[in-house]
This record gives C-alpha cells, structure tokens and sequence, in this order.
C-alpha cells in the first residue's frame, strides 16, 4: 500500500505544479508529462527488482499507460483536449493502476473518467460563466450579433424542439430531444460569444510560443498559415516574425485543475467509499 501511496504523491506534485502552469501561462510544459510517465514507470520497475515480488505492479503501469494513451489521442482528435492535457491524461495512465489485478484496475478507470466528465463539464460551465459576467457589455454585444446573424437557424430548430415537445406527449424520448433542440443553439451562441469575447488575445510575435493558436488563418508571402488544432510550429512562428509585429490568437481555459480535482477525488473514493469501484 506504501506503493501506491507515494505514486498518490507524486502525481499530486506534478499535477499541481502542471495546474500551476497551465493558470499561468495557458499551457503545460513537454518535460513535466513526459518526466511524470519516466519517473512512475520508473519507480513502478525497481520497486518491482529491488522488493522480489512479481512484476505486476510494473505491467500494469503498462497496460495503464497503453490505455490512457488511446484515450489521450481520442480525447485530442476528437478536438476535446489540446496537446497538453492529452499528454497529462496519458501520464495518468501510469498512475492510476492502484491494484495489482486487471479487472479492478478497469474499475478505477471508469470512475476516474466519470468523475473526470462530470467535474470537467461543471468546471467548463463555471469558467464560462465567470468570463462572461467580466466582460459582461461586450458579450451581451456579441451574444446578440452571433443571435442576429443565424436566427434562421434557431427558428428552424426551435420549431423542430416544440414540435417534438408536442410529440412528447406520447414518447417522453421525443421530448428530451425537443428540449435538446431548442437549447442548443443558445449553448451553442453562448459559448460562441465567450470564444469572440474573452478567448481572443492579440500578442506581440515575440511572444509567441509552439503550440499556440491562431485565431484566422494568416498570410506570408506565398504561404497560407492556417489557424488549426495542432497549433503554431516553431517554423510558423519564425516566419510570421519576418512579416507581423503583432497578432490574434486564440486561448482556452486551463483545463489542467480539472485533472487535479478529479485525482484527489479519486482518491478520496478509494479510501472511503471503495462500494463505487464494484459498481460496474
């Protein structure tokens, strides 16, 4: 058990220090996550040599790391994590195998990323809503023009939730589905006007840095820099410095503290209220 409590250490130093950053900067650093999956497997495998116990504890580190590194890609592809933060989840993926057998360890995955959903789509919500009361004038602005300039849309949709709100009446799943359409649009807007608002920063070029995104695609010379997920390549940034003083990006939230929220819960659910790890 002393084990997996140091591995609850380190990953709550690391994690702590990546939120840290990621509050500060918008992003997390290469070697913090890549220092965190050497130093786990790490102390994973000489545990393992130096106790003479089986090497269980250092494959399951493995097939953790494995894991959370599909999930990490899926969560980035599917433009749900940047490159930070599927990094850390893989990093994770190391940690969390608190048990030397499979099938428990697969329950500690499931509810790591139940609590990780949750906490994360609340922690979105209050994010959002804080940034729009700061910069309540000009998001009210925006938030009225995003409505303005696609009203056919939330006419059509609106029309389409009411009608199967009507319809709900026979089919109570209709009407969670019309409820669905005539929100979601607003949702959609909502964010939208956070994006415009509060997400755009303009930088001087010489404080640009790999990974960041741009929020229009730019042109230098001949070549078109396209404004994508994978954000700004160190050769990108050399030639925008030949051409611009300054431009617009785009910045997310630190989503990191999510991590660390949900970790320390995880926790605290294993020592205390283990029943949700058999639930599945």
């Amino acid at each position: 058990m002393y084990e997996i409590m140091f591995l609850w250490v380190i990953g709550f130093i690391w994690i702590l220090f990546a939120s840290i950053q990621d509050l500060k900067s918008r992003e997390v650093a290469n070697w913090v996550n890549f220092s965190l999956i050497i130093f786990v497997l790490g102390f994973r495998f000489f545990y393992c040599l130096f106790s003479e116990t089986s090497f269980n504890f250092f494959y399951q580190g493995l097939i953790g790391l494995g894991i959370f590194f599909i999930l990490g890609n899926l969560f980035y592809y599917s433009r749900i994590f940047a490159g930070g933060d599927a990094k850390l989840m893989i990093a994770l993926g190391a940690i969390l195998p608190f048990s030397g057998y499979f099938l428990i360890n697969l329950r500690i995955f499931i509810v790591f990323l139940i609590v990780f959903l949750f906490i994360g789509s609340f922690y979105g919500l209050f994010w959002g809503f804080a940034l729009s009361i700061k910069n309540f004038k000009n998001f009210t602005k925006e938030f009225s023009r995003q409505f303005k300039k696609n009203k056919l849309i939330i006419y059509l949709l609106s029309c389409l939730g009411i009608c199967l709100v009507i319809f709900g009446f026979i089919n109570p799943l209709l009407m969670a589905f019309g409820v669905l359409f005539f929100l979601l649009p607003y949702f959609y807007f909502y964010a939208k006007a956070i994006e415009e608002v509060c997400m755009i920063k303009e930088v001087r070029v010489n404080k640009l840095t790999e990974g960041d995104w741009l929020y229009k695609n730019i042109k230098v010379g001949k070549r078109l820099i396209k404004a994508n997920w994978d954000g700004l390549s160190q050769k990108d940034i050399q030639l925008i410095k030949k051409k611009y003083k300054q431009i617009k990006i785009k910045q997310g939230i630190p989503f990191v503290p999510v991590f660390l929220i949900s970790f320390l819960i995880l926790i605290y659910l294993w020592f205390f209220v283990d029943f949700v790890f058999y639930l599945f």
